[in-house]
C-alpha cells in the first residue's frame, strides 16, 4: 500500500472520529434538555413548590437555549470552535451537577438554565464540520449531527422514565454530567484547533442583550400565554415588549461593525426562506412529541388511550429517535446527489405522510410507534438539509452565528406549536372520572395540525431560491 493511500485512509479515520465525537456531543446535550419530562409530576414534591412553579424547570431551559444559542454561535465565529464547543459542554456539565445537588426550586432553575446553554454544541459542531471535512463527507456528517437532537431526546425519555420510576432522580443529572465530561475529553483530544473564522470581530454585548430581551419576551408570552390568559396584562405586555425590542435591536445591529447576528446575511432570500421553513418544520415536529405520548398513556377506559406506563411509553417512543439517526446517511446522500432543497421538501412530505397515517394507526401501540418512526424519519431528512442550505448561502465568517439562528428558528416553531396545540387540546377535552383529558377529536385535530404544518414547510422549501454566497462575501 502506497504512502498516499495510507495517508488517505488515516485522514478518513480521523474524519470519522471527528464526526462521532461531535454527534455524540449533540446527543448528550440534547438528552440533557429532555431529562426532566418524566419528572414533571414529581417535581412539586421534590422541590417543595407548586406545579405551576415546577413547570418553569422546563421553560427556563428553552429560554436559556434560545438566548445563548446566537451568542455561542457568534463566539464560534470569533474564536476557535474547539474551545467554544468545550466551553459549551462545560456549562452543561456544571448545570447538571447543580441540578443533581439541588433541593430547592431556585437551584434547579439555575442548573436547568446552564444545561440549556449546552444546546449551542449542535450548531457550532455543524459549523466546525464545514471547516474541517471535505465536501464529499459534509452532507452525511451534517445530517448525523442534526439528527442527534432527536436521538438524545428519544434515548433520554425511556432512561429518565425508568430512573424516575425505579431509581433516584439525581442519577439522571449525574449521568448527564459524567457523559459531558467524557465528551469534553474527547473534544480536547480529537478536534483540530483551527484559526477563528472572524478573528477581527468583537462580541456585541448590547446586541446580545437586546436580542435576549426580545426573545425572552416573545417566548415567555407564547409559552405561558395559555396559563396566564392570552388577554392578560402580563401576556400582552410581553408581546408589546417584544414588538418594541426587536426593531430597536435590528437598528442597532445594522449599524454595528461586528453584529451578534448579521441581518443583511439573514435577509438573503435563501437564508430567510430556509429559516421560515425551519419554523414550520419545528411546528410540525412538536405535535408528535405532545400527542403520541398522550395516546400511549391515556387510560384504555377513555376509549382512545392505550393505557401504557411511563416507562413503556418511553420504550414505544424510542424507535422514533433511532429512526432519525438511521436516515441520516440517506439524508446525506440525497443532499450530495439531489441537493439540500430537494431533501428538505422530501423530508417535510414524509413528516406530513406520517401524521395523516397516524389518523388511522392511533388505535394500537404498534401503530403509534410506526407513526412516530415515519414522522421522525422525515424530521431526520429535513434537519440534515436545513444546515446544508444555510452553509451554502452564508460566508464562512458567519457559519456559527447563522447555524445558531437556524436552530433558534426551530425552537420558535416548537414553542409556537406547543401553544397552539395546548389551546386545541384544552378546548377539545373531555371529563374522565373528574379529570379533563384530551378527547379523541382533539388528538386527531392535533395530528392534522402537525401534517398541515409539514405541508406548509414543503411549500416554503419549494420557494427557496438557489444559494449564493462565497467565503469572502
Amino acid at each position: 500500500m502506497s504512502a498516499q493511500v495510507r495517508g488517505a485512509d488515516a485522514a478518513r479515520r480521523d474524519d470519522n472520529r471527528l464526526v462521532v465525537v461531535l454527534a455524540f456531543g449533540g446527543i448528550v446535550v440534547s438528552l440533557s434538555q429532555t431529562l426532566v419530562i418524566p419528572l414533571l409530576a414529581l417535581l412539586p414534591s421534590i422541590l417543595n413548590t407548586s406545579a405551576v412553579n415546577a413547570s418553569w424547570v422546563v421553560t427556563i431551559t428553552l429560554l436559556a437555549g434560545a438566548v445563548a444559542g446566537p451568542v455561542m454561535g457568534r463566539l464560534g465565529d470569533l474564536y476557535p470552535k474547539k474551545y467554544v464547543l468545550i466551553g459549551c459542554t462545560a456549562v452543561m456539565v456544571l448545570g447538571s451537577v447543580l441540578c443533581a445537588l439541588s433541593g430547592s426550586l431556585w437551584a434547579m432553575l439555575i442548573g436547568r438554565a446552564l444545561q440549556g446553554v449546552g444546546i449551542g454544541v449542535i450548531p457550532i459542531g455543524i459549523a466546525a464540520m464545514r471547516e474541517i471535512l471535505p465536501p464529499a463527507r459534509l452532507g452525511p456528517a451534517i445530517a448525523l449531527m442534526s439528527s442527534s437532537l432527536g436521538v438524545g431526546g428519544a434515548l433520554g425519555l425511556p432512561a429518565a422514565a425508568a430512573l424516575a420510576q425505579y431509581g433516584s432522580w439525581q442519577w439522571m443529572f449525574w449521568g448527564s454530567a459524567i457523559m459531558g465530561l467524557g465528551i469534553m475529553l474527547l473534544m480536547a483530544v480529537r478536534l483540530k484547533t483551527l484559526p477563528a473564522a472572524k478573528p477581527d470581530g468583537t462580541l456585541d454585548l448590547i446586541g446580545a442583550l437586546g436580542l435576549g430581551v426580545g426573545l425572552v419576551a416573545l417566548l415567555l408570552a407564547v409559552s405561558k400565554g395559555a396559563d396566564w390568559g392570552w388577554a392578560s396584562p402580563l401576556t400582552l405586555g410581553l408581546f408589546l415588549l417584544a414588538a418594541v425590542a426587536f426593531p430597536v435591536w435590528g437598528l442597532w445591529v445594522l449599524r454595528h461593525r461586528s453584529p451578534i447576528v448579521d441581518l443583511r446575511v439573514a435577509a438573503r432570500r435563501p437564508v430567510l426562506m430556509t429559516n421560515i421553513a425551519s419554523v414550520t418544520v419545528g411546528m410540525g415536529l412538536y405535535a408528535q412529541l405532545l400527542i403520541l405520548p398522550q395516546i400511549l398513556q391515556l387510560p384504555i377506559a377513555t376509549g382512545h388511550g392505550l393505557g401504557q406506563s411511563m416507562v413503556a411509553m418511553g420504550l414505544w417512543s424510542a424507535p422514533a429517535g433511532l429512526a432519525m439517526m438511521a436516515v441520516s446517511p440517506i439524508s446525506g446522500r440525497l443532499i450530495n446527489n439531489r441537493g439540500p432543497k430537494t431533501t428538505l421538501i422530501l423530508g417535510a412530505l414524509v413528516i406530513s405522510a406520517g401524521y395523516f397515517a397516524g389518523l388511522f394507526l392511533m388505535g394500537s401501540t404498534w401503530g403509534v410507534m410506526t407513526t412516530g418512526i415515519v414522522i421522525s424519519a422525515g424530521v431526520g431528512l429535513a434537519y440534515g438539509a436545513m444546515p446544508a442550505l444555510i452553509m451554502a448561502s452564508v460566508p464562512r465568517t458567519e457559519m456559527g452565528s447563522a447555524n445558531s439562528v437556524n436552530t433558534l428558528m426551530r425552537s420558535i416553531g416548537t414553542t409556537t406549536s406547543a401553544a397552539v396545540l395546548g389551546v386545541i387540546l384544552t378546548q377539545m377535552s373531555t371529563d374522565f372520572e373528574g379529570l379533563f383529558v384530551p378527547s379523541e377529536l382533539g388528538l386527531r385535530t392535533g395530528l392534522v395540525f402537525g401534517g398541515a404544518m409539514a405541508l406548509l414547510a414543503a411549500a416554503v422549501a419549494a420557494a427557496i431560491p438557489p444559494p449564493w454566497a462565497s467565503d469572502d462575501a
